[in-house]
């Protein structure tokens, strides 16, 4: 299993500069999250990585006490609108994918990423993870993992607001859970 300095220097290598250590016990999790998922998201229910396709609350809060070390990566950037996002987040997402099979590959059994946007491998989502075209691939994000992204972030030292317009840059987070 690699060391801190090991994984680091393959973040690197990676791309990725911005991110931080923490402990995924203290990730927050409620039950609020999921509730802004089912009455706030207009995906909700047709996502094979998003609920009601993913673990209860209960079971995603049990799954971070099973970690001891964990990332936090930002990535910021600023839209014109939020639709805009989804070509970026999507570049990023496949990178952090990547990165997470070479951490699993180079001793990290237990690495597993959660993405900072929705699963948007296929154009068309089948909807259930047994339609799923690409389940090797497909991960949740923290807010699907029931995972209060503002508190967990702010804890690690981040910074994360609510925008009420464009003219600012976004903040978005995304987790890679190692051992």
């Amino acid at each position: 299993m690699p060391d801190r300095s090991a994984l680091e220097d393959l973040f690197r290598r990676h791309g990725f500069e911005d991110f931080k250590w923490f402990p995924p016990k203290d990730t927050v999790v409620a039950h609020w999250v999921r509730m802004k998922c089912l009455f706030g998201c207009p995906d909700y229910g047709k996502g094979a990585a998003c609920p009601p396709n993913t673990p209860p609350v209960e079971d995603c809060a049990r799954f971070f006490q099973e970690y001891r070390r964990g990332v936090i990566f930002r990535f910021e950037k600023k839209v014109d609108a939020p639709g805009d996002r989804h070509a970026w987040t999507r570049e990023i997402n496949a990178r952090l994918t990547a990165l997470e099979r070479e951490a699993f590959l180079s001793g990290n059994v237990k690495a597993f990423l959660l993405p900072m946007d929705s699963c948007l491998i296929c154009k068309e989502c089948g909807g259930s993870r047994d339609k799923c075209k690409n389940p090797k691939m497909a991960r949740p994000t923290p807010e699907a993992m029931a995972v209060d992204v503002f508190s967990t972030v702010l804890r690690a030292g981040y910074p994360i607001e609510v925008l009420s317009d464009y003219d600012k840059a976004m903040n978005r987070y995304a987790f890679l859970l190692i051992d």
